[in-house]
């Protein structure tokens, strides 16, 4: 093929099409040359090798007229193979483009993608000449026309959102009103069957599961398994191929229209602190090719090997600014061309790292904040790394929110029986302010949830005293020893109605516990169904009926209480504040904005290790202005207790009185049941109050 290459542009990183041809730019400091692989229309053949001509700074660019999109290519990059120094170029390692929107063909397990000889006594010492092309995928020219800016976004306040947290493929692999052919794709994320059940359950927002491109772990394949959950990201510009369904790549902006068409906001889980190709002993795919002293942190003193704070083996240095503007550029890419809404950053601690450690005013939260186009979306922090320093709850500047792994821990173990927990559930109920009150922060940069992709689920909680992994292959020492969880007597399944119901019951009680918190509750998919993974608390790599929801099997009981729950969350603002309470004194009425007592009126013993029954009364936060003060109350009661307990029940205003809203002594409150100044709460339960006008109809 006889190709002709000019200088381009290096303005635009990537391959982009400009009706003459396509330009190419690439970032690397320390590479010598790199050449521009282009191949058949199949794949198959490697039709021109082009050295691009020009280097601007850091940045080797190319056009090549004539070239059009669906074009398949690669790099080839010339330097030095030096691992002690931290260089590990091989121009015999075929690589993808960092900013490929589109793969074509797949990556194989073999030897050929690594850079150096395993055979060899030496190790990634030693150099590779095997070719590794016919292992890899090309890098796809893509059409412009398929990625239109996308303006349409629901927007929904923070303060008024629940987070679902899904994945692709196990949501709805086993759901029997989704279409077989789109069962576990992107087209069926946002089914009629699917958008249904999460409006009956007043979801506003979908938190996906890694869907950036990403690679099976050599490990994992060797034990028959695979990389499920997708923390091993390789593109991140791609969407993951394995959840296309008929539509292929379009489906995903399919997907991403229905759900805003539904008012349902788009969320990813994204993976910015590490890649795929691992510690030293990994392929050579991308980034180490490219150039693996920019990409990666590597140990002062010893460069052949990398930090590692993320546990994966590898850390991506953001702190370089090519590598940064990668991140921001795919940030954008996200939210412009395929309307995503939000990211949850996994383990953005790692983000924030500069040379002296984490620095929540380092160069990545200032990037992402003063960018314009990145402004308006929701972002939250998984806000720990195991780097020396890692764990850094509450410690991320606005707009940020922040999983927070205390709120799980606090309530599992307050309702698991757990002494001094009460004192600890406090704080938790009221936003975590010790944590998240300051800099202007709200409320809602709590994400509370009870359950996540990492851990036991909602139902294995109270099912299982112990992890049950054997089926990961890794003699069950993998996942969590403290899971703060209680098996009600039995481990695992049982007949028992009576262990049954205790099961259902405790359910209950964290699920409205979830919902009269301040803070942004999240919820993790199938929760609301009664959802088990069979006692694995770690399904990483668990393609299979273990992870993926058993609808056939969901407890439609459970979904209608948990459908309660969220639509009185919804109708009380006075449980969803975006600003804390602080027993301010409210200017109308001279009265606490919030409240705790005993179940006897009188004041709580916040020093009883035992403590287990408390009341809380929220009103609109004193310290919000007059016009954003909510005049709703709500009465709660959280009784840890088996047996029947009387509470006092704090007089209700002028012209209004207290219903019944939730029980979860019951499958479905009773609304219609009024309080006296007393009223029994049935065992271990929670119950919240409303007041309505005295003869209207509940508020």
């Amino acid at each position: 093929m006889n190709t002709q290459i000019t200088g381009g542009s290096p303005h635009r990183l990537g391959a982009h099409p400009d009706g003459d041809g396509v330009n190419f730019a690439v970032f690397s400091a320390n590479a010598d040359s790199i050449e521009l692989c282009l191949f058949s229309e199949d794949g198959s053949r490697e039709t021109a090798r082009l050295t691009l001509p020009e280097r601007t700074g850091d940045i080797w660019h190319g056009h090549v007229a004539g070239l059009f999109p669906g074009a398949l290519y690669g790099y080839r990059v010339h330097g030095a193979y030096a691992p002690e120094r931290g260089h590990r170029f091989n121009p015999n390692k075929l690589l993808l483009d960092p900013y490929t929107r589109e793969m074509h063909g797949s990556w194989a397990h073999n030897p050929a993608i690594l850079g150096y000889d395993k055979s060899s006594g030496a190790g990634d010492l030693s150099f590779s000449a095997v070719d590794s092309a016919a292992f890899v995928p090309r890098s796809v020219v893509s059409d412009p026309a398929h990625f239109e800016i996308i303006r349409d976004h629901p927007d929904t306040p923070w303060e008024e959102t629940l987070i679902y947290e899904a994945h692709a493929k196990g949501l709805t692999r086993r759901h029997p009103d989704v279409a077989e052919a789109v069962q576990g794709t992107y087209e069926g994320l946002a089914s009629n069957a699917i958008i249904d059940h999460l409006h009956r359950i007043g979801v506003t927002a979908i938190e996906l599961l890694p869907v950036h491109s990403f690679l099976n772990d050599g490990f994992l394949l060797d034990r028959g398994l695979s990389n499920y959950w997708g923390y091993n990201t390789i593109g991140f510009f791609a969407p993951e191929p394995r959840y296309f369904g008929p539509a292929g790549i379009a489906g995903f902006r399919d997907m991403v229209a229905r759900f805003h068409a539904a008012g349902i906001e788009v969320i990813l889980d994204v993976v910015y602190n590490h890649t795929a190709e691992g510690d030293h002993r990994g392929p050579t795919i991308c980034y180490r090719g490219l150039d693996n002293a920019s990409y990666y942190r590597l140990i002062k003193g010893q460069p052949r090997y990398y930090v590692n704070d993320t546990g994966t083996g590898n850390t991506v240095d953001v702190s370089n600014p090519y590598v940064l503007r990668m991140v921001l550029d795919s940030l954008r890419f996200w939210v412009q061309n395929m309307g995503v809404d939000g990211f949850r950053f996994d383990l953005a601690t790692t983000l924030g790292r500069e040379s002296h450690g984490f620095d929540p005013r380092g160069g990545f939260f200032d990037a992402i904040r003063q960018d314009p186009v990145l402004a308006g979306v929701k972002l939250i922090a998984e806000p720990w790394d195991i780097g020396p320093g890692g764990y850094r709850l509450g410690e991320y500047p606005p707009p940020f929110a922040e999983w927070n792994d205390a709120y799980r821990d606090t309530v599992r173990r307050f309702w698991k029986g757990d002494a001094h927990s009460a004192q600890e559930l406090g704080a938790r109920l009221t936003g975590s302010a010790g944590e998240f009150d300051r800099d202007g922060r709200r409320s809602w940069s709590s994400v509370n949830f009870l359950a996540a992709h990492d851990g036991f689920t909602l139902a294995d909680i109270t099912a299982y005293n112990r992890r049950h992994n054997e089926a990961n292959k890794e003699k069950n020492q993998d996942g969590h020893n403290a899971n703060h969880s209680d098996n009600c007597g039995v481990e695992g399944g049982t007949d028992d109605e009576d262990v049954l119901e205790r099961r259902r019951r405790r359910q209950r009680n964290m699920m409205a516990t979830l919902f009269l918190s301040q803070g942004t509750p999240m919820i993790l998919a199938g929760d609301e169904t009664g959802n088990s993974q069979g006692g694995n608390n770690n399904a990483y790599c668990q393609d299979n009926a273990i992870s993926w929801i058993d609808w056939p099997a969901a407890d439609d009981a459970m979904t209608a209480f948990f459908a309660e729950l969220s639509a009185f969350r919804r109708a009380h603002p006075a449980v969803r504040q975006p600003r804390f309470l602080h027993a301010a004194t409210r200017s109308g009425d001279g009265l606490p904005d919030v409240d705790w007592r005993g179940f006897d009126g009188g004041t709580l013993n916040w020093r009883d290790p035992g403590l287990s029954c408390l009341c809380v009364t929220y009103r609109g936060s004193g310290e919000a202005p007059e016009h954003a003060v909510t005049d709703d109350t709500v009465f709660a009661i959280f009784n840890r207790e088996e047996g029947p307990a009387e509470v006092s029940i704090p007089g209700a205003p002028a012209g209004f009185e207290w219903y019944v809203a939730v029980d979860t002594s019951r499958d479905t409150p009773d609304i219609d049941a009024f309080s006296d100044p007393e009223m029994t709460v049935e065992g271990p339960a929670v119950v919240a109050l409303a007041l309505r006008d005295t003869g209207a109809g509940p508020a």
